[in-house]
């Protein structure tokens, strides 16, 4: 792997695992403000235009001790690490705090934040998750402006329609260079590990865009061809707020198979959707909201003429994956719901699949591979019954 390529993963791979250290650095470096943003989607091009950094509050991977004791067990591994986070004085680093989207137990996290950092602003607009409803557009269009407002006075500085532009064009070129890795890896023609190819996602999710895209096109420049090997080719599927735990993306890896494509929210969900550059920058973002559920569906939104498991199904076509196997987050209720239909779609379609439920505190390894051996070996028994 060429020094420059390996450079840049590096870089990334340290701010993905240690978010925090990065925004105190960049603050320091800068003197600007920070937004801490909740998944998972906030137009983050509007906190970029009003000079702010934007950042997509990730979950740390110390033990929950205080955060148990503010959110009830059922909540999933996420919130109660935000309230654990928010309890501990973590988000200090935040200097305010925006939401654009929650489930019901993101919103009991958010009131946490709330409580503990009651002299921090914290501006909550409700996007529409009806998306084909007729009144959904404007509903989203007022959303959109109300943050924009709220965004300029919170940054103190005049907001124009050609700076969100061009943090529009910035932010789109920062999604395709990462697409363009992710197709890249689907095809076979690059090898990143899934911790890796999630560092990549994560890091964009926190860095300044413009400092972060400069080392994607590194990456992008770097791009060696590989043969495409013998290994079981797999496809992540799940995890719509906070990234897997990088120990369990190494234990499926470890058992003999390569993860070829995803639907991750720290994957290809967060980069599926483009905003337009030109037509008016408050018209695309809306744009942007209301698309983002047809190019990779989502089950916390409903849109009557699109689903995710046939999006999931052309995708394993397109990859060539032989397997699926599904990362929900303990007592997350919008997967919960919807996995029945998936499971069922996939098992029409002789798709092997295996369901893996995570939590924050700790993974079980050894676990994890027995279950993924055996999934691997189904699919290994499927192939020489067909071949």
């Amino acid at each position: 792997m060429p020094e420059t390529l390996t450079t840049a993963l590096t870089r990334l791979g340290d701010i993905a695992a240690d978010p925090e250290t990065y925004v105190v650095q960049w603050k320091e470096r800068t003197g600007g403000k920070v937004v801490g943003a909740f998944p998972m989607n906030f137009p983050a091009e509007i906190a970029h235009a009003a000079g702010a950094l934007p950042v997509i509050i990730q979950e740390n991977r110390e033990p929950d001790s205080m955060g148990r004791n503010l959110l009830a067990e059922f909540y999933c591994g996420y919130t109660r690490n935000i309230a654990d986070q928010a309890a501990k004085g973590r988000l200090d680093i935040y200097d305010s705090f925006f939401l654009s989207d929650h489930c019901i137990q993101l919103l009991g996290a958010v009131d946490v934040v709330r409580d503990e950092y009651a002299d921090t602003p914290l501006h909550f607009e409700q996007f529409a998750s009806s998306l084909g409803d007729a009144w959904a557009p404007n509903v989203v269009d007022t959303k959109i402006r109300a943050f924009i407002a709220e965004m300029a006075t919170f940054t103190d500085k005049p907001f124009s329609a050609q700076s969100l532009s061009r943090s529009i064009t910035l932010f789109n070129e920062n999604r395709r260079l990462l697409r363009h890795i992710f197709a890249a890896r689907r095809s076979g023609s690059a090898q990143f590990t899934s911790t890796e190819m999630q560092s990549l996602v994560k890091s964009s999710m926190v860095m300044d865009k413009a400092e972060h895209t400069a080392l994607l096109r590194q990456i992008v420049e770097e791009l060696e061809t590989v043969p495409r090997d013998d290994r079981i080719r797999l496809h992540l599927s799940g995890h719509f707020c906070h990234a897997p735990n990088p120990q369990l993306l190494s234990a499926v890896e470890e058992c003999g198979a390569v993860v070829v494509d995803d639907d991750l929210y720290h994957g290809a969900r967060y980069i599926s959707t483009d905003v337009d550059e030109d037509i008016d920058p408050v018209a695309a973002l809306r744009r942007w909201y209301l698309q983002r559920d047809v190019n990779l569906p989502c089950p916390t939104r409903v849109k009557h003429d699109t689903d995710w498991e046939d999006t999931l199904i052309r995708s394993v076509e397109t990859s060539g994956a032989h397997g699926v196997i599904v990362l929900m987050a303990k007592f997350c209720e919008p997967h919960m719901l919807y996995y029945p239909q998936l499971r069922k779609r996939l098992t029409e379609q002789s798709i092997p699949h295996l369901l893996l439920e995570t939590e924050h505190d700790g993974v079980p390894v050894e676990s994890v591979r027995t279950r993924v051996e055996a999934l691997l070996e189904r699919i290994r028994r499927t192939q020489l019954v067909t071949s």
